[in-house]
């Protein structure tokens, strides 16, 4: 697999020296930011507080056609948000709550050569702006997950606003965990695991009605088939969990009401073994400030 990875990347360089010209990067580059307040008297009655809630969102795109042979995509996704809330009996301000966190970067390099179905490699960084996993250390870009990949990927509709790709492939993923106290010995060192399996993605993006409104969906499911935490899990209730598929499904409708006012709906189901039995979902409705640069 490595090495079908390496061959990939390197007929892409061929491509790239010999092609002619590129075309221009079509970028978009968007930002919003959510504000929330609610404030109560102080002889309200009943269990209600005062709060304050921030989030920012960036979604970043960057593409073009490299010559004949080759098509670059790039992604980057930002999102952080906080609540903060009143003591009920002080009605100080208590430390802000994190709400939301996210740093996810993709790129993909998509060998147009002329096939039913196109080989790619990608990468893949995601991480978090802070971890508050551990109070005595937080740190800032931790954990990080890494992922490569490599296997086909076909376009199955593309038209002006509206876009459906599909790829499979086998990957290679690497949790770092910085710092990470051991409970045994009470020492903090870097934490590896690595792992090994197939991967498909759907990345589907439509206009709805008119052209103030947009809905994207995508997909991610990744099955492990080997695991360096497999020694260490063995003989414990959880020693297979890890040979659970992972699921990520984003959707998301945003909606223009004016040039600078959007409303966005954003859906999430999450599976992941490893940390819950269960699926987990998240939902988040908001009203807010946006921005396109590009």
């Amino acid at each position: 697999m490595k090495s079908a990875i390496r061959i990939l990347v390197a007929a892409a360089v061929a491509a790239l020296s010999g092609a002619p010209r590129a075309e221009p990067w079509t970028k978009s580059v968007d930002a919003s930011l959510t504000l929330t307040q609610g404030a109560y008297s102080d002889n309200w009655v009943g269990g209600e507080v005062a709060t304050v809630s921030w989030m920012f969102n960036s979604n970043s795109l960057f593409e073009k056609q490299i010559g004949t042979k080759v098509n670059s995509k790039n992604t980057l996704k930002l999102s952080f948000g906080q609540q903060h809330n009143q003591d009920k009996d002080s009605r100080e301000w208590r430390d802000p709550i994190k709400v939301n966190d996210l740093v996810d970067f993709e790129t993909i390099a998509r060998f147009t050569l002329g096939g039913f179905v196109d080989p790619y490699v990608s990468g893949r960084v995601e991480s978090q702006f802070l971890d508050e996993s551990d109070r005595e250390n937080e740190r800032l870009a931790n954990p990080l997950r890494l992922t490569e990949s490599a296997g086909i990927a076909k376009v199955l509709v593309k038209a002006e606003r509206r876009e459906w790709s599909v790829r499979l492939g086998g990957a290679f993923r690497q949790l770092v965990d910085r710092d990470r106290r051991d409970e045994a010995t009470d020492l903090r060192e870097t934490h590896w695991t690595n792992d090994g399996g197939v991967q498909f993605v759907s990345d589907f993006t439509t206009p709805v009605g008119d052209t103030t409104r947009t809905f994207s969906s995508k997909l991610y499911v990744y099955k492990a088939f080997f695991s360096s935490a497999a020694d260490d899990l063995a003989g414990l209730p959880n020693e297979n969990y890890w040979r659970a598929p992972d699921v990520n499904w984003e959707n998301i409708l945003s909606a223009s009401v004016t040039k600078h006012i959007v409303f966005v709906l954003y859906a999430q189901l999450l599976y992941d073994k490893e940390v819950d039995l269960a699926g987990r979902f998240k939902e988040t409705l908001g009203l807010g400030f946006t921005y396109k640069l590009f």
